[in-house]
C-alpha cells in the first residue's frame, strides 16, 4: 500500500464516520464532537499533570512509593481498557478487509491500518499522555536513568493492545453467528464482572485472617518495636512475595522497572522493555494469523470437518417439564417448557441470574466474614431472609417484563388457542427451576456458615416460596400493564414515554416495600420467643408457611382476571414488544 492509497482509505473512513454522526442528528453530532474535544483536553491536562507530578512530587521519592504509584497507574489503566473492550466487541473494524479483498492492497498492510485504529480508545487517550508526562517529570526532577520508563511503558502498552487485538479477532470469527454473538458479549462482561469483584473477596479474606489470627503478648511487643523502627526508617520495604510478583506479571513490569531505576539498576526496566516488546510482537503476529485464516476460511473448514463425526445418540430423558404435576394443566406446563428453553437461549437472561448469583455470594461472603462471629442465634433466621429478597430483586427485572423478551415471539401467543391464564402460569413455571435453584443454594450456605437449626432452614425454604409467588404476581400484573421492548443481547430497554418511565419506578418502590412482608415470620418468632410463648424457630417456621399457603391462595385467585387482562391488552403489548427502534 502506497501513500495515496493509505490517505484514500482513512479519507473514505473519516467521511463514514462524518455521515453516522450527521444522521444522528445535529445536535448529537456536536455533542459528540464537544466529548472528543474533552477527552483530548484531558488527556493532554493529564499529560501536563504527569511532568507536575513527576518533576515536584515523586522526584525524591523512595523505591516502594515509585512502584506502589505505577502499580495504581496500571491498574486504572486496564480497568478502564476492558470496559472499553467490552464496548468494542460489539463493533465492526475500522476498515472492513472483506470489502477490500478485491482492491489492489495488501492484507496485512490494512491489518496493521485497524490495529494503529484500535488505539483510539479512551482509555489511550486518557492515560498514555499521564503515563508519558510522568516519565518526562521524573527525567525533568533529577533522575536521568528514568528515561528507560519511556520504552517500558509503550512496551507494556504495546503488549496490552496487541493481545487484545488478538482476543477481539478470534471473539469475531466467533461471533459470526448471532447467537454465539451474545452469547460472547454476555460472556465477556461476567467475567469482568467475576474479576473485578476479586481482589475485593481476596482482601476481605485476608483481613479476616489477620483478624482471627491469635496474638501474643511477645508478638505485640515486637510488633509494635518494629513499628517504632519504621517510622524512623527512608525507605519502607516490601515482601519478597510481592518483589517476586512483579518479577513474574507482565502488567506489574512498570512498577518493577520504576523501583529498580530509582534504586540505581536499569536492566529490570530493560529487560522488561525488551520482554513487553516480545510478548506483544508473538501477540500481534498470532492476531494476524488468525485474521488470515478467518478471510482465508480456514475456520470454517475445521467446524465442517468436526461436523463430519458421527454423534452418539444418547437416551432421550424426561425434563422437568415434561411431567405431569398435579394441579397444572398440561397447556401450562408446554408453554413452560416452552418459555424456558427460551430463556436459556437468551444469554442476556443468563447472565442476569448468573451475576445476581455471583453478586449475593461475594457480598454474603463478605458480611459472614466480617460478623458471623458476633452475630446472635435468634438474628441469624433475617440473614437467610434477606439472601432470598436479595435473589428476587435481581431475578425481579426479568420477572416484571416477561414478554419483552419474546419480541417477535409474541405473535405466536397472540394466536395461540390457550386461555390466558395457562400462559401466564407458562411464564412463571419458565423462572421456577432457576429461582428455586439458587434459592436452595443459598439457604444451604447459609445453614452451613451460620450454623441455623434445621427448622430455621425449612422456614426459609417456605418464605422463599411465598417470595416467589408474591413477584409472580407482581410480575405478571407489570407485564400486562407496563411492557417494554429489550434491545436483543442485552437487558437495555429501548426509549418509553415519561409515564411508562415514572410508573415503571414507583412500582419498584412498591415492589422493595412489598418484599418486607417476607420479614414478618422470622420477626414475630422473635418477638414469641421473647414473650416466652414458643420458641423462635418453631414460630418462624408456622408463620413463614402460613405466608406461603396465603401467598398460594392469592395467585391462584389472581390467575383469572390477570388473564382477562392480557388478552384485552394483547395489541397494546404486541406493538411495544415487536417494534424496533433505530
Amino acid at each position: 500500500m502506497d501513500w495515496g492509497q493509505l490517505r484514500t482509505i482513512v479519507w473514505l473512513r473519516g467521511r463514514l464516520i462524518r455521515n453516522q454522526w450527521s444522521r444522528s442528528g445535529s445536535f448529537n453530532a456536536v455533542l459528540t464532537m464537544i466529548v472528543v474535544w474533552i477527552g483530548f483536553a484531558v488527556g493532554a491536562a493529564g499529560g501536563l499533570g504527569g511532568v507536575l507530578a513527576g518533576t515536584f512530587a515523586l522526584a525524591k521519592a523512595p523505591a516502594a512509593v515509585m512502584l506502589l504509584v505505577w502499580d495504581l497507574i496500571v491498574a486504572a489503566f486496564l480497568f478502564f481498557w476492558m470496559i472499553g473492550l467490552i464496548n468494542e466487541l460489539q463493533r465492526s473494524e475500522t476498515i472492513d478487509i472483506g470489502r477490500m479483498m478485491h482492491l489492489p492492497v495488501s492484507l496485512k498492510d490494512i491489518f496493521l491500518v485497524n490495529y494503529l485504529a484500535s488505539h483510539l480508545t479512551a482509555s489511550i487517550v486518557l492515560f498514555l499522555p499521564a503515563m508519558l508526562g510522568l516519565c518526562l517529570g521524573l527525567i525533568l526532577g533529577g533522575r536521568w536513568s528514568m528515561v528507560w520508563m519511556f520504552p517500558l511503558v509503550l512496551g507494556v502498552v504495546f503488549m496490552v493492545t496487541a493481545w487484545t487485538y488478538c482476543l477481539r479477532g478470534w471473539l469475531a470469527a466467533l461471533m459470526v453467528n448471532k447467537r454465539r454473538r451474545r452469547a460472547v458479549v454476555a460472556g465477556v462482561t461476567f467475567a469482568f464482572i467475576l474479576l473485578s469483584q476479586l481482589p475485593n473477596l481476596f482482601g476481605n479474606l485476608m483481613r479476616d485472617r489477620e483478624r482471627h489470627r491469635p496474638r501474643t503478648p511477645d508478638s505485640a511487643v515486637v510488633e509494635k518495636l518494629r513499628a517504632d523502627h519504621s517510622a524512623d526508617r527512608d525507605k519502607p520495604r516490601l515482601s519478597p512475595t510481592v518483589l517476586t510478583v512483579h518479577k513474574c506479571v507482565p502488567f506489574l513490569w512498570v512498577g518493577n522497572g520504576a523501583m529498580s531505576l530509582a534504586g540505581g539498576s536499569a536492566w529490570p526496566a530493560v529487560l522488561g522493555a525488551a520482554g513487553a516488546f516480545g510478548i506483544g510482537g508473538l501477540g500481534l503476529r498470532r492476531a494476524y494469523r488468525t485474521t488470515l485464516g478467518f478471510y482465508r476460511g480456514q475456520a470454517t473448514s475445521r467446524k465442517s470437518a468436526q461436523k463430519r463425526k458421527v454423534a452418539k445418540v444418547a437416551p432421550a430423558r424426561r425434563g422437568l417439564f415434561e411431567r405431569s404435576l398435579p394441579g397444572i394443566p398440561d397447556e401450562a406446563m408446554a408453554l413452560g417448557s416452552v418459555f424456558f428453553r427460551s430463556l436459556m437461549r437468551a444469554p442476556e437472561v443468563k447472565m442476569a441470574m448468573a451475576t445476581n448469583f455471583i453478586m449475593l455470594l461475594f457480598l454474603g461472603g463478605m458480611i459472614l466474614l466480617r460478623r458471623s462471629s458476633t452475630l446472635g442465634d435468634q438474628f441469624k433466621p433475617f440473614i437467610a431472609t434477606s439472601a432470598i429478597v436479595f435473589i428476587f430483586l435481581g431475578v425481579s427485572q426479568l420477572m416484571f417484563n416477561q414478554f419483552g423478551f419474546d419480541r417477535g415471539g409474541f405473535r405466536q401467543l397472540v394466536l395461540l388457542p390457550v386461555q390466558r391464564k395457562w400462559v401466564l402460569l407458562g411464564k412463571n413455571l419458565a423462572f421456577l427451576p432457576a429461582v428455586l435453584g439458587m434459592g436452595l443454594i443459598v439457604i444451604a450456605l447459609v445453614t452451613l456458615a451460620l450454623h441455623i437449626t434445621p427448622i430455621a432452614s425449612l422456614a426459609a425454604g417456605f418464605q422463599l416460596v411465598a417470595a416467589f409467588l408474591l413477584v409472580s404476581m407482581m410480575g405478571n400484573l407489570l407485564s400486562v400493564l407496563l411492557p417494554h421492548h429489550v434491545v436483543p443481547g442485552s437487558l437495555k430497554r429501548t426509549k418509553t414515554s415519561a409515564t411508562t418511565s415514572l410508573l415503571t419506578f414507583v412500582s419498584g418502590l412498591l415492589f422493595m416495600a412489598a418484599l418486607g412482608v417476607l420479614f414478618i415470620p422470622p420477626g414475630m418468632g422473635l418477638l414469641i420467643s421473647r414473650v416466652g410463648w414458643l420458641p423462635a424457630a418453631p414460630a418462624n417456621l408456622l408463620f413463614s408457611a402460613v405466608l406461603a399457603g396465603l401467598f398460594g391462595l392469592l395467585y391462584k385467585l389472581s390467575l383469572v382476571p390477570l388473564g382477562e387482562l392480557l388478552q384485552r391488552r394483547e395489541r397494546q403489548i404486541l406493538e411495544v414488544v415487536t417494534k424496533e427502534v433505530e
